[in-house]
């Protein structure tokens, strides 16, 4: 049976992408020609902020001791349980070399990125665990400079909380400062910053167009749009809770789709109707936000058995994939395309996203279909080498120039020429398939 949408979005979460490019490509390009002062003016202009850009050990510290110590405490629990996370990553990557024939001898290295620039939001949300996700993460792999960069508020700079938590976590230097002129800093290395290698972190429209812009010049974690979460619920699942988890995720922002797919009607009309008051009781500007997104943009899907649910889960490739269903072992076996898995009524988006220890920079936009989220590996390149005896390198030689002149490309043959007829200077070679018996 086709699935059936109780409820359909009336919009998709694609934006206005030709505005939002031409206007990110006109900053960047003008900052890249005028350097630190015109950051500095874009700044003053969209962060009304006028302090210190670049942090100083003085302002770091007495921001930490703006910090209640029980949130302290808080984001130390949460950055141990990342930190743990990222080493055990780490660990799955390892220098290792191989005898390809005898005497030839390749390997790989596994080398962290020099410098990277974390973005850290701070708008309408300050966004401490972003802090915690990005910064943690690079120290782990052991990045010799990390630069976190957050926009400051008007009058009163970065939240002390977030500067807090990108100290503890090993930023080496903390930039006040948002937006694209924000990323720019951080790519063009400004203000004294060295160039950063990789660019990660979330943001809005605007950051998301500059590092896409950037990418090939720097590398980033991924090409993000706005946030997104899916459901999946049998007839087991609790529908207060279903109904709280997207209701909590909707809040994100106005365009942040949220979908429940079920093969339990009841609940799927019971959730339906739980969900207005749920979005009426938040605070104002939560309300706004999670208003508009599940108006616009959220949709419960109803399917015929849990094999309907999974497949149609995988189309949608969501960045957050809760599953509130009998059978977990089931459910973690058969999903395929997600950006990270919730499994059972006892775990939510929000403690991934806060301080379970798994990362919570993930691929949105259905980009979950052929990527992971932000991890370790993404702050280290894997690199090849190779070395070889003369004897060893002699069938490779031979090898290689027969399949060059093969492909036309004389000028690489010609480099196993000359080695072949320096070391074995007695000996003949054929090296022109074209002159082969048979050929």
């Amino acid at each position: 049976m086709p699935v059936e949408y109780l409820k359909k979005a009336g919009k998709t979460s694609a934006t206005d992408a030709d505005n939002v490019r031409q206007t990110v490509q006109s900053i960047l390009d003008e900052i890249e020609a005028g350097g630190d002062a015109v950051a500095r003016k874009y700044a003053d202009r969209f962060d009304g902020y006028a302090g210190n850009l670049l942090l100083t050990d003085a302002e770091i510290a007495e921001a930490g001791d703006k910090v209640p110590q029980r949130l302290k405490d808080d984001i130390r629990f949460a950055a141990d349980n990342v930190r743990r996370f990222a080493e055990a990553q780490k660990q799955t990557l390892s220098d290792t070399e191989l005898e390809i024939v005898p005497g030839v001898v390749a390997g790989q290295r596994a080398i962290p990125c020099r410098a990277a620039g974390c973005y850290v939001p701070g708008g309408r949300y300050s966004h401490i665990a972003s802090a915690l996700m990005t910064v943690t993460t690079a120290k782990v792999a052991g990045c010799n400079h990390i630069t976190a960069c957050s926009p400051p508020r008007a009058g009163i700079g970065i939240n002390p909380a977030i500067v807090y938590t990108a100290h503890l976590c090993g930023a080496n230097s903390i930039l006040a400062m948002g937006g694209v002129q924000g990323v720019a800093a951080m790519a063009f290395g400004l203000f004294g910053l060295p160039k950063s290698d990789i660019l990660v972190g979330p943001g809005n429209q605007f950051v998301a167009e500059a590092k896409r812009i950037l990418f090939g010049r720097v590398g980033i974690d991924m090409f993000a749009g706005p946030t997104d979460s899916l459901i999946l619920a049998d007839e087991t699942a609790d529908p207060q809770i279903v109904a709280a988890d997207l209701v909590g995720q909707a809040e994100h922002g106005y365009n942040s789709p949220v979908w429940l797919i079920t093969s339990d009607r009841a609940l799927a009309e019971r959730v339906l109707a739980i969900i207005p008051s749920l979005i009426q009781a938040l605070p104002p500007v939560n309300r706004e936000s999670a208003e508009a997104a599940w108006r616009d943009y959220g949709e419960v899907i109803l399917c015929a058995d849990r094999e309907d649910m999974a497949r149609t889960a995988d189309d949608y490739a969501p960045e957050h994939l809760t599953v509130q269903a009998d059978d977990l072992d089931w459910w973690l076996a058969r999903l395929q395309c997600y950006g990270s898995l919730f499994l059972g009524e006892e775990t939510t988006v929000a403690f991934g996203d806060k301080s379970t220890g798994p990362n919570h920079v993930l691929p949105t936009s259905g980009a979950a279909r052929y990527t992971g989220g932000l991890s370790v590996h993404k702050f280290m390149k894997i690199v090849t080498w190779q070395k070889a005896t003369r004897r060893g390198m002699r069938p490779i030689a031979e090898a290689a120039a027969r399949i060059s002149r093969l492909e036309g490309m004389e000028g690489h043959a010609r480099t196993a020429d000359i080695r072949l007829a320096k070391y074995f200077p007695d000996e003949t070679f054929s090296l022109d398939v074209s002159q082969e018996e048979g050929a």
